[in-house]
């Protein structure tokens, strides 16, 4: 985890994002993966981009996992999804998420929608805490990664956890291929 400072997330509520804080709040206890499980660290605002990220805080691209929504519209509804992956690859928005959304064309879902969607800050949005219909759909790599460092919700602090406990939020669904290198 480079050199960031970590504690449970859950005595830190107060780096997350209201959303993200609530779901760290409710975590149930027979989650697979336990809360105490699920770390935060402040960090600074201005390096919360991936690479700045990862450069100041000597965190690998291979243990860095982003966070991206997608949407797609499907007669006349617009269908969004969260796609972690990790920083090394690249979603495959317009094969494997569009097939997952069910829509004929998948697209980066524009930033204001994303924000105010989940709640979240731009540049910080994570798996955890999302509207509850949305399918959070998980590359393999990602759970294969024994623990990642995602977003928290905000700028000002980055979350880790255990790879596998991305694939057992509720919504998750891993998927095979939903990467490829970058």
């Amino acid at each position: 985890m480079g050199t960031l400072k970590t504690e449970p997330a859950r005595a830190r509520l107060d780096l997350l994002a209201p959303p993200v804080a609530e779901a760290i709040a409710q975590w149930p206890a027979n989650a697979p993966v336990d809360v105490n499980d699920v770390l935060v660290a402040p960090i600074d605002a201005d390096l919360a981009d991936t690479a700045e990220f990862c450069a100041a805080y000597e965190v690998g691209l291979d243990v860095s996992a982003n966070c991206v929504v997608v949407a797609g519209k499907r007669e006349g509804v617009v269908r969004y999804a969260a796609c972690i992956i990790l920083a090394t690859t690249r979603a495959d928005v317009n094969g494997v998420a569009r097939r997952a959304l069910d829509v004929r064309k998948a697209s980066f879902a524009p930033m204001a929608d994303a924000v105010e969607l989940t709640g979240m800050e731009y540049g910080g949005i994570t798996p955890i805490g999302l509207p509850a219909q949305w399918p959070i759909l998980v590359d393999a790599r990602v759970i294969a990664t024994p623990h990642v460092i995602v977003g928290s919700g905000v700028r000002h602090s980055k979350i880790a956890l255990p790879g596998p406990a991305l694939g057992a939020l509720p919504g998750a669904q891993v998927v095979e291929g939903l990467a490829r290198p970058a």
